[in-house]
This record gives structure tokens, C-alpha cells and sequence, in this order.
């Protein structure tokens, strides 16, 4: 006998989302231009193999190896994500910024200012001094 399998559909209530909220400001967009620039510069260093930058409203991605993007992009919100809520577990205060380091690669990630960045570079690369280099 074949049991057939029943589905039910909840009822998604509708999303209305003021636009002023989606709204830049000036300062918003300036620090992410910035930050931009600050990342395609860093980009050209020996080591760095590519960058997410992330805002409310805009992203900005470059990686030497296109087709692992999303790859990327799903480990660098998991490691923000993961180090906060780490940080709030242990009541550490707010994550400044993790660099992870795996066997041939690292990654360093932040937030400045609403921007979520993560630096992906080979081991040999100097973290600490892409750190100043971007930092406000």
C-alpha cells in the first residue's frame, strides 16, 4: 500500500517595508565607496585571493576563483555570524574582527560600520598589516 504524503500551506502574511528604511545615507554610501576602494587596492597584494564586502543594500564581491562564490560568500557569513554569537554567549562585547586559518589559506573578517568584510588570503599573507590598511 502506498501512503500518500500530505502537504500543508501556510499562510505567509505579506512583508510591507517602508522605503526610507532601505534608504542610504550619504555617510552609508561614502564609508562603503571607501572601504571599496581600500579593498580593490588590498586586492592587488601578493597572497590576497579575494574579498566580499557586504552592506544593507549593496555588495561588492572579487575572488580569483569565480565559481566558488557562493562557496565563499557562505562561509563568511557563518564566521561573522558565528563569532558574534560566540561573543554574546561568553558576554565578550562586540567582535572587532576573526581570522580564521586553515592549512594553505586564511580569511580575515569584520564589521565596520554596518559593512561586513571578509579578506580571503593565502597563509603566508600578512593579515596584520591588511588589518591596519582597512580599519577606520
Amino acid at each position: 500500500m502506498v501512503k500518500k504524503k500530505h502537504s500543508t500551506l501556510e499562510n505567509a502574511s505579506p512583508l510591507i517595508v517602508d522605503d526610507d528604511e532601505l534608504a542610504v545615507t550619504p555617510e552609508e554610501d561614502e564609508t562603503y565607496m571607501d572601504l571599496s576602494n581600500k579593498l580593490a587596492e588590498i586586492r592587488k597584494d601578493n597572497g590576497v585571493i579575494g574579498y566580499i564586502l557586504r552592506s544593507t543594500t549593496s555588495a561588492t564581491i572579487d575572488l580569483k576563483e569565480p565559481e566558488k562564490i557562493v562557496e565563499y560568500a557562505i562561509f563568511s557569513s557563518q564566521a561573522l555570524d558565528s563569532s558574534q554569537e560566540i561573543s554574546d554567549l561568553y558576554e565578550l562585547g562586540d567582535v572587532k574582527n576573526v581570522i580564521i586559518e586553515g592549512k594553505e589559506r586564511k580569511a580575515l573578517c569584520m564589521d565596520i560600520y554596518g559593512n561586513k568584510i571578509s579578506i580571503f588570503m593565502e597563509k603566508t599573507a600578512d593579515h596584520a598589516d591588511i588589518l591596519k590598511r582597512i580599519s577606520p
